[in-house]
């Protein structure tokens, strides 16, 4: 019987000293991590800006015909240049930032150094 107590009352002093311990653990920072990645789109869902067809930039930029001013326009450096092109508005540009992306074509970009080094045919 007096073993029994002492074992009860090791185990009220544990967890008075050490509350956390009997509580179950949650990662606040590996469920912040996982809610951020959750409202980014991946890679996969993003819209090439200087590839895609005229229905997938439709989905993304409904009516008027900025579809096919984007394909006139191309190719673009980066997204930003549908702003700097004044081929969106700026406000058109920040609701559709994270749907779009544009992958420069080619590989190797060639500066005008390069250009005027290279021997033409």
């Amino acid at each position: 019987m007096f073993g029994k107590i002492v074992r009860t009352l090791a185990a009220l002093c544990a967890l008075t000293f050490f509350p956390s311990a009997a509580l179950p653990q949650t990662d606040t920072k590996a469920s912040a991590l996982a809610t951020k990645k959750s409202h980014k789109p991946s890679k996969a869902k993003l819209v090439d800006i200087n590839s895609a067809t005229k229905e997938a930039l439709d989905a993304i930029f409904p009516g008027g015909g900025t579809s096919q001013k984007i394909i006139a326009g191309r190719p673009y450096n980066t997204k930003r240049d549908l702003v700097a092109k004044n081929i969106i508005t700026q406000a058109t540009y920040d609701q559709v930032k994270g749907q779009i992306i544009a992958h420069r074509a080619g590989g190797k970009k060639r500066t005008a150094k390069a250009s005027a080094l290279a021997p033409s045919i």
